[in-house]
Parts: C-alpha cells; structure tokens; sequence
C-alpha cells in the first residue's frame, strides 16, 4: 500500500500515513523501516496489520 505522512511526531516516535485509499493510519517508530529519514509530506509505502486501536502500518519505508 501506498501513501503520504500527514503527520510525524519524531520526538514521540509515531505518525499517521494518509494512505491511496483516504484511510488515515497509525504508525510507530518499531514499525518503521526508515524512521528516521521520514517527514511530513513524504511518499512512503506499507504494509498494515490489526491492532486493538483499529489497524495500523508496519513496514513503513520511504518511497524512492
């Protein structure tokens, strides 16, 4: 799946992706590839799994 950071909150380590298909998904620091290279507005692609909160990304890289 594809999309874009709509927000990252580095110093708490986790963000939300607006993905292709308009959902909005949570992502964490542990489930990020490139963490640290990521900012608002990046292109990124991810994988999703379930979680008690509603699903969330994992897998995240940045998109070259």
């Amino acid at each position: 799946m594809s999309g874009t950071i709509k927000k990252l909150v580095a110093e708490r380590g986790f963000g939300f992706i607006t993905a292709e298909d308009g959902n909005v998904y949570f992502f964490h620091r542990s489930g990020s590839i490139d963490f640290d290279r990521l900012d608002t507005g990046n292109k990124v692609s991810f994988t999703t799994e379930p979680s008690a909160k509603g699903p969330r990304a994992t897998n995240v890289r940045a998109e070259v």
